[in-house]
């Protein structure tokens, strides 16, 4: 601890005392540095063009990625953000199905469809991906922004402020533009290798994991002679997993185990001998193999061996045979606990992506244009594992169980075009964009239990996809009126579809005694040794069913208007407004208020006010998902239902409809040009209703009389449903201190930023139908999700950052501090033996510190060394209660900075 206050003093005392020093060797007038995070100048927020980010009325960060890509130790643009950002957080999450490959980003709090993605100024599509586990975003759908290779960015602007006026839905938390490199004449490369060092690696037992190879390569050259380009960029990625559980404590096996496994070593497999317990055609042969192999087990006891040599029925030793004898036989076979961990951590990943950036002058007025790419990204990741004395574990085709894992290959599209020129003074921009996203589900090493010896050890599990197509045309003009109006209109339409494929037959059928698809007949279900019936579908994760297949679609006009008014140099007004309407729900009308007032030549007052909107998403209307159980003599469907269900018809939960939002922000932006200082400060508040959420299971047995007689009519034992069931309120400051000075030949760039934040549900939970009960409201908005909204991000985040070039040397030093965040398990946190309602364990704050070095040997090649969690900190571990037998050390249900510790790397950067 005293090292790492130490660095971060001697950071604070760094940016202080080069101030200092600064202003005391060099004459203000000679300080002719261009920084890369301060005074550059924004488009994103306003139609009116370019201007500076302390004249904007709204609050714009900008990142130059171009720049910093070569010392900055993460390489996607999520994990980016996250560092360098504080009001953005993503974290990599673990055995959380698909979202284990996709990692769900959060604006100021808010959730992961909340803030709206645009590349060059497009609008991008989201991701197919529903994140429907217990992860902060549950129930959201969210853009993959890894999808896209940082090192074909130029910069990332990100707007922090509400404006679906502007850009439409989802823009309620705020905008994040990617812009992407326009670079011609040179190819520039980078060659990146590193992996987590931590005592903590390969389930703490030490040494290295995680290791990650990357390479990314631009290109870029004129066409023509009036200012066309192409800039193209290649990005592969190989990364390894990591291994963060720590010794499996759980029992393993039981004595029957044992006795099979003897049984199997001379060639006998007990499991051909029946296929259901309670109808072995040759019980006697059964029980005669048990006593027989049973000899063979040592550590029996001679009084547990003369038990099971009394019993002579199958019923018997099944009373005699659950005994567990985990540590006698893990020495006996030569195994450790340890063999038995699941896989936590991050998960594999082989990521290939293409994108393209061209323009084409037609005259001196005219210009097309077109951008976009293509990744491949192929993910495997773990499941819980599979103990032989379980019975979803069939054991004469696992004898030892397995590790399950799910297997994605995800595959991202993109492809925008348009042109854009003067017309009789008018800027026009004419485009098309089109963005595909699909999410394929291959589950591997694992098997259908039902099946036994016939089951497959890999399904195709189906898939989601999710298109979209947006047409813009968009018109703006300057009026040389006052100190300037700008005026700027447009169109949109937009066409989405999203499709659910469902899986081969095995991996969500359950099949009987003869290998058919079980029909429900009792009796007639394979089972185990003690008479469990064998679990049905591939393990790890069902596929999607044909009832689940869905292909729906939508469509969306909108038109929308923008004001900007130049009053004078110190009085600027922005108004827009934006009419929208969807096929699916109907229209809705927003609008916005900016202003920015020059309170002295350096020191503005800045304001907005706005309204704003999002549409559920196609995915929260149409997702489904389900399983088929037998519950007292009946075939009953669980699982998560679609909005048009009819189950969700007959229990009265209304259609799906938009997110309303009133967000109003207040602020100052300060320079000081003699320090080559500037400051930003600006509160926010925004107040979302009708917020749709993924509720909680409702089972038949624990809803009203009418509601059960909904459940029956429609066949159904247990469901969860999307609705509009709370709102909220989110409130918080950002901060943002920059400096930057060129002293002796030194360049220098210090940055301190932060972010407060806080967001709580307010009012009443909008239950609705038959499921309007008081003591149901726990299940539309259980204790989990209130943690997940309002506990499970930091809500104080802030970052000191400093970037000093010498000659051909570079120096970065980051140190970002990650507020308490609160785990989602209801569990006995302080230890007094009772376990209340909404207690929960707090995972302290901790401060993160980041170093590398740059040193360019000549004008084409350099070379960078560094190191992400310097001092290897981890999130407070988990009390005992949370960790899933010893599996889960560290909580996989919030997002602070992750699990992997230190990482240490190596970047050799080359530019011809």
């Amino acid at each position: 601890m005293l090292n790492r206050k130490t660095v971060f003093s001697a950071s604070v005392l760094f940016f202080l005392g080069t101030y200092a020093y600064a202003q005391e060797k060099e004459p203000v007038q000679k300080d002719t540095v261009k920084t890369a995070n301060v005074e550059e100048v924004v488009i994103l927020g306003s139609r009116g063009g370019a201007r500076s980010k302390t004249d904007s009325p709204v609050p714009v960060d900008v990142f130059n990625l171009k720049e910093s890509s070569v010392v900055l130790p993460q390489t996607n643009i999520s994990q980016i953000l996250n560092a360098v950002a504080p009001s953005f957080t993503s974290t990599i999450q673990t055995n959380a199905d698909g979202t284990d490959h996709l990692d769900p980003a959060q604006l100021r709090g808010l959730g992961p469809d909340q803030v709206l993605v645009l590349v060059n100024g497009k609008r991008r599509h989201t991701s197919a991906l529903v994140n429907v586990n217990g992860s902060p975003g549950r129930g959201t759908v969210g853009t993959d922004l890894n999808a896209i290779p940082s090192f074909a960015l130029n910069r990332i602007e990100v707007l922090r402020d509400g404006a679906s006026a502007q850009y439409g839905s989802d823009a309620i938390a705020g905008v994040i533009n990617l812009e992407l490199k326009r670079d011609t004449g040179k190819l520039a490369g980078q060659v990146s290798y590193g992996g987590n060092l931590t005592p903590t690696a390969n389930d703490h037992t030490g040494d290295f994991d995680g290791q990650n190879i990357q390479v990314d390569l631009n290109y870029g050259n004129k066409i023509g002679k009036k200012g066309g380009f192409y800039n193209i960029t290649w990005t592969s990625q190989f990364r390894n997993p990591t291994y963060r559980a720590g010794t499996e404590s759980g029992t393993i096996f039981n004595a029957y185990n044992a006795i099979e496994k003897r049984a199997l070593n001379d060639g006998v497999n007990l499991s051909s001998l029946f296929t259901n317990i309670n109808t072995t055609p040759n019980s006697s042969q059964l029980v005669n193999y048990i006593h027989q192999y049973a000899q063979g087990v040592d550590y029996f006891s001679s009084a547990f061996q003369s038990q099971i040599q009394g019993a002579n029925t199958i019923s018997a030793l099944q009373g005699l045979l659950t005994q567990d004898v985990t540590n006698q036989e893990l020495d006996a076979r030569g195994l450790t606990r340890k063999d038995f961990n699941m896989q936590v951590g991050q998960s594999k990943l082989n990521n290939h992506q293409l994108f393209a950036n061209i323009e084409i002058p037609i005259n001196d007025n005219w210009k097309v244009y077109t951008f976009g790419g293509y990744s491949f990204r192929s993910g495997t990741s773990g499941g819980f594992y599979r103990r032989p004395n379980q019975s979803r574990t069939f054991t004469g085709q696992y004898i030892n169980g397995y590790l399950p894992q799910i297997g994605t290959d995800i595959q991202d599209l993109s492809l925008s075009a348009g042109i854009k020129g003067d017309w009789n003074g008018w800027n026009v921009d004419f485009s098309n964009t089109f963005g595909q996203n699909s999410f394929d589900y291959n589950i591997q090493n694992t098997g259908n239990t039902s099946l036994r010896f016939n089951s497959p050890n890999e399904f195709d599990a189906g898939g989601l996809r999710f298109s979209q197509n947006t047409i813009n045309l968009d018109f703006s003009k300057k009026y040389d009126v006052w100190s300037g109006i700008n005026v700027a209109f447009g169109a949109e339409h937009r066409y989405e579809n999203f499709k659910i494929t469902a899986g081969e037959e095995a991996s969500y059928s359950t099949y009987d005694v003869n290998g058919n698809i079980w029909d429900g007949t009792a009796g007639t279900r394979p089972t185990d040794f003690f008479g469990n019936v064998l679990a049905g579908s591939s393990q790890v994760f069902a596929g999607f069913r044909p009832e689940n297949a869905v292909n729906k679609n939508r469509q969306s006009v909108a038109g929308y208007a923008d004001v900007e008014l130049n009053f004078t140099d110190g009085l600027l007004v922005d108004a827009a407004a934006r009419y929208e309407n969807y096929s699916d729900f109907g229209s809705t009308f927003n609008y916005k208020l900016a202003s920015r007032i020059k309170l002295a030549d350096n020191l503005n007052f800045r304001f907005a006010g706005s309204t704003g909107f999002r549409a559920p998403s196609i995915h929260q209307i149409y997702y489904n998902v389900t399983s088929t159980l037998f519950t007292n003599n009946q075939l009953l469907e669980v699982g998560t239902f679609s909005n048009d269900s009819k189950i969700t018809g007959l229990l009265g939960i209304p259609k799906l409809k938009q997110e309303t939002s009133k967000s109003v922000s207040a602020g100052l932006t300060y320079r000081i040009p003699a320090a080559s200082i500037t400051v930003t400060a600006d509160g926010y508040f925004t107040r979302i209703n009708d917020r749709v959420i993924l509720t909680d299971q409702f089972t038949r047995a624990n809803v009203p009389t009418a509601a059960q007689e909904a459940f029956d009519a429609a066949g159904v034992n247990a469901g969860q449903f999307f609705a509009n069931a709370i709102d909220t309120e989110t409130k918080g400051l950002d901060v943002v201190i920059a400096h930057n000075t060129r002293f002796s030949g030194v360049k220098l760039d210090n940055s301190f930023a932060i972010n407060l934040n806080q967001t709580r549900r307010v009012g009443g939970i909008h239950s609705s139908g038959l499921l309007q009960s008081s003591n149901l409201e726990s299940t539309f908005f259980s204790e989990k999700s209130r943690v997940y909204l309002e506990e499970a991000v930091p809500r104080v985040k802030a970052s000191l950052s400093h970037n000093l070039a010498w000659r051909g040397a570079t120096f970065y030093l980051r140190n970002t501090y990650f507020g308490k965040v609160t785990g989602a398990d209801i569990i006995d946190a302080n230890g007094d033996g009772i376990v209340g309602a909404n207690e929960h364990q707090q995972i302290t704050a901790k401060i993160i510190t980041d170093v590398s070095v740059a040193y360019q040997f000549t004008k084409n090649v350099g070379l960078t060394l560094g190191v992400n969690n310097l001092f290897d900190i981890y999130p407070t571990k988990n009390l005992p209660a949370s960790t899933n037998n010893d599996q889960f050390i560290y909580s996989r249900s919030t997002s602070q900075f992750g699990q992997n510790g230190r990482y240490v790397f190596s970047r050799l950067n080359f530019n011809f």
